[in-house]
């Protein structure tokens, strides 16, 4: 499993003077009504599709050891996915993030999911490689 850029995105997190609350927004794929054939296609092998925000989770960066412990706690709790979007929440004096402020950091992200704005989240599939959206 090529987690290697996950695994710094976890010591970055944990190397920061503020504590950091990891983000995370998993999502499926669908193929969006009124497909084209192309779409079709691309879909059923695998490609393309619209994202839909299945379920979300925060975790301090000192609760998550690894991509893989991610994939099977995700497995359990939740549907399968195709996509888990990640970023990061900084606290402030030496505490965590506020749990409302968690909440709005995720909402955000499903919102940005919904619209397919991601450009500044952090994308991986279940295999741990990291994903561009162009």
């Amino acid at each position: 499993m090529p987690s290697h850029l996950f695994q710094a995105l976890l010591e970055a997190a944990r190397a920061q003077a503020e504590p950091q609350r990891l983000l995370f927004v998993f999502a499926g794929s669908e193929l969006p009504a009124g497909a084209s054939a192309e779409q079709r296609a691309r879909y059923e092998a695998g490609e393309g599709g619209a994202l839909t925000p299945l379920m979300c989770v925060d975790k301090p960066a000192e609760g998550l050891h690894s991509f893989a412990a991610l994939v099977e706690e995700s497995r359990q709790a939740g549907p399968p996915w195709q996509v888990v979007f990640v970023a990061a929440l900084a606290g402030r004096g030496g505490q965590s993030p506020a749990d409302e402020e968690v909440e709005r950091a995720l909402r955000r992200m499903v919102e940005a999911v919904n619209t397919g704005a991601v450009d500044g989240l952090l994308a991986y599939n279940p295999q741990g490689e990291v994903l561009s959206f162009q």
